[in-house]
């Protein structure tokens, strides 16, 4: 006779037949492209011609298009700390932010330098070190995209914080101030600063970039299979 099955546990029962196990736990899922975050990034992309043609009417000798030009440099730069404030407080910062959002930084500075530059308020020789920078560090993020996302980090949003007064100033229409020349050269002297700063931080990049690629899983995986493939063609060598 067959013994019967010993009795549950009245304080641990069986499990039920048919009874689902414990829930896995489900995978964070990543925030989408499509966010107030990035909207406030791509606004200020538009703004860029807006600006950059208000700023050029009349040569730049026209007051209240300089005025108009300047609220529009106001609102772009304003989405700037905008776009970063709901990306970290609402958990909406994603890859397309990331890249994005220096590349916005970069067109408004370098349309503005340029602008000023064609207008004479600023020498060529700045316009041209800040834009060198600018497209290096956007050129050196796309090469390094496939090792790793290189956010901008505390330096280069001092540099940009410094860039926007600097402009700001500059577009301003300075000549309708009762100290019109002090006014322009104190705008002269925070963008040189600014380019200092600009200069310096492109260097830091360069050097966390290649740090970046040194170190990056992508690289270190590389380095495995050519030690493996080498170890193997030793082998096959000793036999």
């Amino acid at each position: 006779m067959t013994a019967p099955p010993p009795a549950q546990s009245a304080d641990r029962p069986g499990p039920v037949p048919g009874a689902a196990g414990p829930a896995a736990p489900s995978p964070a899922i990543a925030p989408s492209a499509w966010n107030i975050a990035n909207y406030l990034t791509v606004l200020r992309l538009a703004l860029v011609p807006f600006f950059g043609g208000l700023l050029l009417v009349g040569s730049g000798h026209s007051a209240t298009y300089r005025l108009a030009a300047l609220a529009v440099f106001v609102v772009a730069t304003i989405t700037d700390g905008l776009d970063g404030e709901f990306a970290r407080r609402k958990g909406l910062v994603t890859d397309f932010g990331r890249i994005s959002d220096p590349i916005a930084d970069k067109a408004l500075i370098g349309t503005a330098l340029v602008g000023l530059s064609l207008i004479g308020e600023v020498p060529w020789w700045v316009t041209v070190l800040i834009l060198v920078r600018e497209v290096g560090v956007t050129i050196m993020r796309f090469l390094i995209i496939r090792h790793g996302v290189m956010p901008a980090g505390r330096g280069g949003k001092v540099k940009t914080f410094l860039q926007s007064l600097a402009v700001a100033g500059l577009v301003f229409p300075w000549w309708i101030l009762p100290m019109a020349e002090l006014s322009r050269s104190a705008a002269l002297t925070l963008l040189y600063a600014a380019t200092a700063v600009t200069v310096a931080t492109g260097l830091d990049y360069a050097v966390k970039a290649q740090r970046l690629k040194r170190t990056s899983a992508r690289t270190m995986a590389k380095k495995a299979a050519r030690r493996e493939a080498r170890d193997i063609r030793r082998d096959a060598r000793e036999r």
